[in-house]
């Protein structure tokens, strides 16, 4: 089921931003143009450009989502071409003819980690589309066994422990890319499992661990936290590990913001959130966080002013050199964002 957005659902709440001096780099967003939806570079910035927005967003990393692929061809080079998509987004932003967000100063593709060592072919095309900003891949491994991604398919739930997967995982750290990895939390013992094979392979894991709350998982939710919590431990004891704050706000996660009559203001989405982002936080440290806006996904459920308000909140109690490594340097760093102005201290 895809819930479209709705922007007369979503104006009913706007919100003055937080500290809108703090550079933030948006960790991961898509664009792409469906049947249900159009995000592309025009509606990012309408959300992210801080002439619009009020919040100070300097850059932003795109993330996989199967835009754009070529329609034919071998079907394990058909993802090439969101790669050159994403790419000559980012040359458009970098023009400054669109405002001052570097959107897609850097991005991550998909790429087949079943293929083994052979998924250096599909790697090395993919830099030389992109050599500025290619910085890893993500691939489909989310897997449920009560049909949460029901009738989205589900990979097979032991790909990340396969030796196929592992050798394809290498080929990655061998050109010095990351591997992004999205799961839902009852899959984080894997992802552990993975990080430790490969402690040179830096890992990034998205949607803060993905605490499931629908389906099957509703009304369970004490005992999803402590699953979760356990999991998100064995992860952050992985050094080579980075966490995502951001897309605990889609569907998956049981908070049912699209339900109501009025989407949440940001001191709701900070009750709800809280509570994982600090244990989150606690467990990584500051210096291994990057929040991200996870949309247009999250944009189902409340506007991009208001989440980044609800970031801050969650934030507060940090200090300002604790904001500056979440809210901008970590993801500076671990996509190699170069050319930025230099935040404010």
């Amino acid at each position: 089921m895809e819930w479209p957005v709705r922007a007369d659902w979503l104006a009913q709440v706007r919100e003055a931003p937080l500290e809108p001096g703090l550079p933030i780099i948006d960790a991961h967003h898509h664009l792409w143009k469906l049947p249900h939806d159009t995000y592309l570079l025009d509606e990012f910035l309408d959300d992210a450009d801080p002439q619009r927005g009020g919040h100070n967003v300097v850059a932003s990393v795109f993330a996989e989502c199967a835009a754009m692929y070529r329609p034919d061809g071998p079907a394990h080079l058909r993802s090439i071409g969101e790669v050159e998509f994403a790419n000559g987004v980012g040359a458009q932003a970098a023009s400054g003819a669109f405002g001052p967000v570097l959107a897609c100063a850097a991005m991550f593709g998909s790429a087949d980690l079943m293929l083994g060592e052979r998924v250096g072919e599909v790697l090395d095309i993919h830099l030389a589309r992109a050599p500025e900003r290619y910085r890893g891949i993500r691939p489909i491994v989310c897997a449920d066994p009560h049909g949460v991604l029901d009738p989205w398919p589900s990979s097979p739930s032991d790909m990340m422990e396969s030796a196929a997967f592992r050798a394809g995982a290498r080929e990655l750290q061998r050109r010095n890319l990351s591997l992004d990895i999205w799961v839902f939390h009852h899959q984080l013992d894997q992802v552990a499992g993975l990080a430790a094979a490969l402690p040179g392979l830096t890992v990034i894991l998205d949607h803060i661990g993905t605490p499931l709350g629908m389906g099957w998982y509703a009304g369970r939710r004490e005992e999803v936290w402590a699953r979760w919590r356990a999991g998100m431990a064995a992860v952050a004891a992985c050094p080579n590990v980075l966490l995502k704050l951001g897309g605990l706000n889609m569907h998956f996660n049981g908070f049912d913001w699209h339900t109501r009559p009025k989407p949440p203001s940001s001191d709701e989405l900070a009750a709800a959130n809280g509570p994982y982002y600090a244990a989150a936080i606690e467990l990584f440290g500051p210096d291994r966080c990057m929040f991200e806006s996870n949309f247009p996904m999250d944009k189902r459920a409340c506007s991009y002013g208001v989440l980044w308000n609800a970031h801050k909140k969650m934030a507060a109690g940090f200090s300002a050199d604790e904001k500056r490594l979440m809210f901008h340097d970590v993801a500076a760093r671990a996509y190699r964002i170069e050319g930025l102005p230099e935040p404010a201290t």
